[in-house]
């Protein structure tokens, strides 16, 4: 069963603390944050970027960009190439919306072709199942995202304050619940699209070309019916759901099957884990909620948490279930301090009790049942061959860091191109190439081979689930190194396993801020930047992500990591190696990890 602890920091009250009454519901009619009036003054997300995408600015303005997040871009400049006294060198990165990390042929054809033309030449997997692009000058910004959208894709709500990419298991196995988790995750994403956004969005793009509006199944028309009734119901039918000043920040749904927890389920706001019956079809599922790992350096006020239990759902009530909570958060999230409006602060500060309550009184009209139980959840990651189904395969390759460039890039497009293959992207910053017949493995695993990768299902045991975020030089909030020096620190740790002879694997990852977008605050050791070469030091996760880690070193020079870590590390091998490093950190308690890292 999967255990979902609330993390040290949460509490279970029936009366709020602060920012509880920081609501939309407590500022409307008063005079709005300039973030909240920003969104407002927006006509749906369209002014003033309409207007500027067209002068000959090299960027944007502070209005237009905010606004810019919402249509799945943000504005970033080369700080390799800052020089005192000149303009930056301003560019775009987007983020596509892939449900799952499902990448069609076409669009990956489309995205690749891109990036060669108008961006920096490569793509990347994010950790939440998309790709990046990076490098794209704003006079270029319209073909790129135009051109995405005609080949069925979409960068719409990828960034924001608005439900963001819903994830699934990428593995498109044809049994047991993966289709159904596949499917709802679909459901999910058409379900909190934004209704007139979705207008400005054409407009901006495509010059109001409608039909490449999302059109969902008859089970999600009739969910999104029900906007416009009862607490859900934003006040606005333009905008029945968000209403015209959307989310207090940005929000996270992801969907999975009993045990499989690929998508980090309790990092999100909102993880549904579905049940099916033996023919596949959906009965219901488990609901957790108030997950999110943003944190700020110094303010002890934020912090990771992972989600909370709230009940079992039927399968007829899931879809009004997850817009209910949104609505919730609409309505109650802090839209006052920023840094406070993600819904686990409300969680935190509300209780679940609370929440529970409110939302059966004024949002959802459903039924909210126990948990079920559910086997012990496992990070799976796919690599390496697997079957579909009889006669058909799919292949999960290694990416560290999820980064596609240079000759593998122009490999890859080659097999995609000539097997007509789609891609998935996983959590862990992988890629599957799936649909591949029996008489196509043969030569796709030779053309692999030539790429340089023989055996996908063993990469290096530290680089298979290490995840890192883009950091330096684009990513504006990065304090200092983090994907591009990754490899070096995972080489340096797996000489110091090596001659310790420890060979059990270790779940790590590295981000450049404190931001959490590689989900630090779940690994066995992670580090996290906090100056120049500097990093905490966080420890005692779990190796199936089911608990937080611990942040024990604030300023850790990096290079004197090995040094730091080695009495932990032998403590470690000298209990016998049975459990995992984020379970004898566990174990060990705060007092005796504290000695060892001090020794």
């Amino acid at each position: 069963m999967i255990n979902a602890p609330v993390s040290q920091t949460s509490v279970d009250a029936t009366a709020g603390t602060q920012g509880a009454g920081n609501g939309r519901l407590a500022i409307e009619g008063a005079p709005l944050p300039k973030a909240e009036q920003r969104k407002r003054d927006s006509d749906f997300l369209k002014k003033p970027l309409l207007d500027e995408l067209s002068n000959e600015l090299p960027y944007f303005s502070e209005d237009a960009l905010q606004l810019l997040k919402f249509h799945g871009s943000y504005q970033q400049d080369d700080r390799d190439k800052r020089e005192k006294g000149k303009d930056k060198t301003w560019q775009m990165m987007l983020r596509l919306r892939s449900p799952g990390g499902r990448i069609p042929t076409g669009l990956f054809l489309a995205m690749d072709e891109l990036a060669d033309r108008l961006g920096d030449g490569t793509l990347r997997a994010t950790t939440r199942q998309a790709f990046q692009m990076h490098g794209v000058p704003k006079a270029d910004l319209k073909e790129v995202i135009g051109t995405i959208v005609r080949s069925m894709g979409s960068t719409l709500a990828a960034c924001g304050d608005i439900n963001r990419n819903v994830m699934a298991p990428a593995a498109p196995f044809e049994k047991g619940g993966y289709p159904a988790a596949r499917q709802l995750a679909d459901d999910i994403a058409d379900l909190l699209s934004p209704e007139t956004a979705e207008g400005s969005y054409l407009d901006l793009w495509v010059d109001g070309d409608l039909s490449y509006r999302i059109k969902p199944n008859r089970s999600v028309k009739k969910a999104r019916s029900r906007q416009l009734e009862g607490g859900v119901f934003s006040g606005d039918e333009r905008e029945p759901l968000y209403g015209d000043t959307y989310l207090p920040r940005k929000f996270k749904v992801a969907v999975t099957v009993p045990g499989d927890n690929s998508v980090d389920l309790l990092t999100q706001d909102i993880g549904l884990v579905v049940f099916t019956d033996a023919t596949g079809e959906l009965r219901g599922c488990n609901v957790y909620v108030g997950g999110g790992m943003g944190r700020t350096h110094n303010k002890e006020e934020t912090f990771a948490r992972i989600a909370d239990p709230l009940g079992y759902v039927p399968a007829n009530q899931v879809l009004d279930l997850v817009q209910s909570v949104l609505a919730l958060q609409r309505d109650y999230g802090d839209r006052k301090v920023r840094r406070h409006a993600r819904m686990k602060y409300l969680l935190h500060d509300k209780g679940i009790r609370w929440f529970r309550d409110q939302l059966t009184k004024d949002y959802f009209k459903g039924e909210l049942k126990p948990l079920r139980n559910e086997p012990k959840a496992k990070l799976h990651d796919y690599l390496g061959w697997n079957r579909t189904r009889a006669g058909l395969w799919f292949v999960g390759i290694p990416l560290l860091c999820g980064r596609l460039e240079g000759d593998f890039k122009k490999g890859l497009r080659k097999l995609v191109e000539t097997y007509q293959l789609e891609i998935r992207l996983t959590p862990n910053q992988d890629l599957l190439l799936c649909n591949i017949g029996t008489p196509q493995r043969a030569s796709v695993r030779a053309a692999l081979a030539e790429l340089g990768v023989e055996t996908p299902e063993m990469p290096a045991p530290l680089a298979r689930h290490a995840i890192a975020c883009p950091a330096l030089p684009t990513c504006g909030l990065a304090i200092t190194e983090s994907e591009r020096i990754l490899p070096d620190v995972l080489d340096r740790l797996d000489r110091q396993l090596q001659r310790l002879e420890i060979e059990k694997p270790l779940l790590i990852r590295m981000t450049g801020c404190p931001n959490g977008c590689a989900r630090p605050y779940m690994a066995e050791l992670a580090l996290v930047g906090s100056g120049v070469n500097q990093y905490q030091l966080w420890l005692g996760g779990s190796a199936n992500l089911q608990r937080l880690a611990k942040p024990y070193l604030q300023k850790l020079p990096l290079d004197e990591l090995e040094t730091t870590i080695e009495p932990l590390l032998m403590s470690w091998k000298a209990a016998g190696g049975r459990r995992s490093l984020g379970d004898h950190v566990h174990k060990l308690g705060d007092e005796a990890v504290a000695e060892l890292l001090n020794a």
